[in-house]
């Protein structure tokens, strides 16, 4: 069973003042591939953006990003970067693909937890599979399968602290990727992401819309569409940060 190193800091202030931003993918890992563009050059551009709407605008929050280059980083590294950094929240974007369903389109941000859907599942799936790019990734997740159901199981016996921190951080960007950039919103969901799992804090990953939709694909590779995806995840933080702070 995979054993995360991560150890919960303890929060005596309940303050909000790190983020860790995850740009998917990068360097000889592209993630879904379009007809014009690349995942991880559309997640480096929105995380980038996300970053730089948080340090103009919320001052005395730390950015720290998992990847500023198009370079590749292990999904092990990128756990480890948010925990070293003490983050009170993770934040990892990438980009949706269903090869076989050109039509399908909008926005779905996961947390952590056991897949309830098969189509759940497939994006887990896909986005684990990144680990058989790390070295001795077999050794690194103790014999995890991401193309295995059963693997999957393990995540049901987890118990996650920050599930509803997590939950209340993704209905926040989904309401405004739908309220207010005009996205079309599949909600939030839970899968397996190991990415996800190994955070010590409240961590979210984000689905910006499917490549495999030629239109969609066109306002991802955007200035405007990045411009506004990022928007909508820093109105979203700023919103998450300041009733998290009231409450506590």
């Amino acid at each position: 069973m995979l054993n995360s190193s991560a150890t919960p800091r303890p929060k005596p202030d309940f303050k909000v003042d790190v983020v860790v931003i995850d740009a998917g993918h990068g360097g000889k890992d592209p993630g879904t591939v379009g007809k014009r563009g690349k995942e991880k050059d559309i997640t480096l551009k929105v995380a980038l953006k996300l970053g730089n709407y948080i340090e103009k605008n919320i001052p005395g929050v730390k950015v720290v990003y998992t990847r500023k280059t198009d370079k590749f980083i292990e999904l092990y590294d990128r756990a480890t970067i948010a925990n070293e950094a003490k983050a009170d929240l993770f934040i990892s974007i990438h980009v949706n693909a269903i090869p076989n369903k050109a039509a399908h389109s909008g926005t779905e941000t996961y947390v952590m937890g056991l897949h309830k859907t098969e189509s759940n599942l497939e994006v887990a799936k896909r986005e684990n599979s990144v680990i058989m790019l790390d070295d001795n990734y077999k050794e690194k997740y103790e014999g995890f399968d991401p193309g295995s159901a059963e693997s999957y199981i393990l995540f049901s016996l987890t118990q996650n602290a920050y599930l509803e921190s997590s939950l209340l951080f993704a209905d926040k960007v989904e309401n405004q990727f739908k309220n207010r950039v005009g996205r079309r919103s599949h909600g939030v969901k839970q899968a397996g992401f190991i990415v996800l799992w190994k955070t010590a804090m409240p961590s979210v990953l984000i689905e910006t819309g499917f490549i495999t939709n030629e239109k969609e694909e066109a306002f991802l590779l955007s200035e405007n569409g990045q411009d506004l995806l990022a928007s909508g995840i820093y109105r979203a933080f700023k919103e998450y940060k300041a009733q998290i702070e009231s409450v506590n």
